[in-house]
């Protein structure tokens, strides 16, 4: 059964996080997951034996082991959850709110856990509103055009032109193969607005040829 969250005193003070770099979700997103490390593996039983909610968040550099994490994350639920044949877990996880780090905990358990704070962005647990964003659809697309082809990808163009502006920004800034830093910032964009204008400027750097080109996968589901 679904869990409806309406304030950010309805979520737990306390979380799960998984440290991965260049993965982000935003509110209402759905983010794959293939977990296999034993410790991750824990935390998926753990949530699944609970309120499913796992946290997302990047590590900001230090020691490989044990990296200091990001101040903002985003806290999703998982949604779907399948075993593999050899002990893999494939999941979902679709984005709730994003949350502010209040500090790591101490655990007994071998992942991490942190105390965070959702009231910064409590707006995410409310439908989006977009009646009085005017979303430059046509430029935004000429951008992500023009990402693309320099970078030998491809999208379903059909949906990408229907999709509305939330869907399409987020889906995109969670995709496209952006470095972390750029992912963060894309992630700590106060609003929908701000992240899809951050979001054009950083396609048309790319396009313009700055940075070198690395492969990439041909197409972007």
């Amino acid at each position: 059964m679904a869990q409806s969250y309406v304030r950010a005193a309805d979520l737990p003070q306390v979380v799960p996080v998984f440290p991965l770099p260049g993965a982000i979700l935003f509110a209402r997103g759905q983010l794959p997951l293939n977990i296999f490390e034993p410790r991750y593996l824990n935390m998926i039983d753990d949530a699944m034996a609970g309120d499913r909610l796992i946290g997302m968040i990047q590590p900001a550099g230090g020691p490989e082991t044990l990296p200091r994490l990001c101040n903002v994350g985003c806290v999703g639920r998982i949604t779907s959850f399948a075993e593999t044949s050899d002990g893999r877990y494939l999941i979902t996880l679709t984005g709730v709110s994003r949350f502010r780090m209040a500090g790591e905990l101490p655990s007994q358990a071998p992942y991490r856990t942190a105390r965070v704070a959702f009231a910064p962005y409590e707006a995410d647990l409310k439908p989006p509103v977009i009646d009085d964003y005017d979303f430059d659809r046509e430029g935004f697309l000429g951008a992500l055009k023009a990402y693309l082809e320099r970078r030998g990808l491809d999208i379903d163009w059909e949906t990408a032109e229907a999709a509305p502006p939330e869907a399409l920004i987020n889906s995109l800034a969670m995709a496209l193969p952006f470095d972390p830093p750029e992912k963060q910032a894309l992630l700590e964009a106060p609003e929908l607005p701000e992240r899809g204008a951050a979001l054009t400027a950083l396609m048309r750097i790319d396009a313009a040829g700055a940075g070198d080109g690395e492969d990439e996968p041909s197409s972007l589901q």
